[in-house]
């Protein structure tokens, strides 16, 4: 069970992964979540480095897609600004959006990376269906109440990943 809770990169940030990585991996579009992810919880703005980030990616000629479990509303405000295609109220970590995303972007699994903050709805999420998988360090300590209860087991598989060598920052 530990390595399906185990992401293939874990980064301080979006803006440290190596797009050229990728490609030699094959990777070739990019689901991301939203919420501390890309963004601080609750946040509505697309701040100029988030919008370079997506420019860059665009023109490295990666596909991407929001995949996240917050409302329409929310997610649209950012599917809009950024002119991606994205799933909201997605229940990750099901699989269901996960390949709605890869149908939106015409891509096989193993042609896909999934970026976000959470161990028990992204990165299971994504291992589940074969993704290549990337934790980040939540963009804020301000959260959904639910998130923060899960967060304390995601501590304690974070340690356990680290403490057997699975885990490298």
């Amino acid at each position: 069970m530990l390595d399906l809770l185990c992401p293939n990169v874990y980064l301080e940030s979006i803006y440290e992964l190596d797009l050229n990585k990728l490609k030699q991996k094959g990777i070739r579009g990019i689901i991301t979540d939203l919420d501390n992810t890309l963004i601080a919880w609750n946040d509505n703005t697309v701040y100029p480095k988030l919008d370079e980030w997506f420019r860059m990616l665009k023109e490295e000629n990666f596909k991407v897609c929001i995949v996240s479990n917050n409302s329409r509303g929310r997610v649209k405000i950012f599917s809009d600004m950024l002119d991606i295609p994205a799933i909201p109220k997605a229940v990750k970590p099901r699989r269901k959006a996960f390949r709605s995303a890869l149908d939106k972007m015409g891509l096989k699994p193993n042609e896909a990376a999934v970026v976000g903050d959470q161990l028990f709805t992204d990165v299971l999420g994504g291992n589940r269906l074969g993704l290549f998988t990337v934790l980040v360090i939540p963009v804020s300590e301000r959260e959904f109440f639910g998130t923060r209860i899960v967060r304390k087991a995601e501590r304690w598989v974070l340690k356990k990943l680290e403490h057997k060598g699975l885990l490298q920052m």
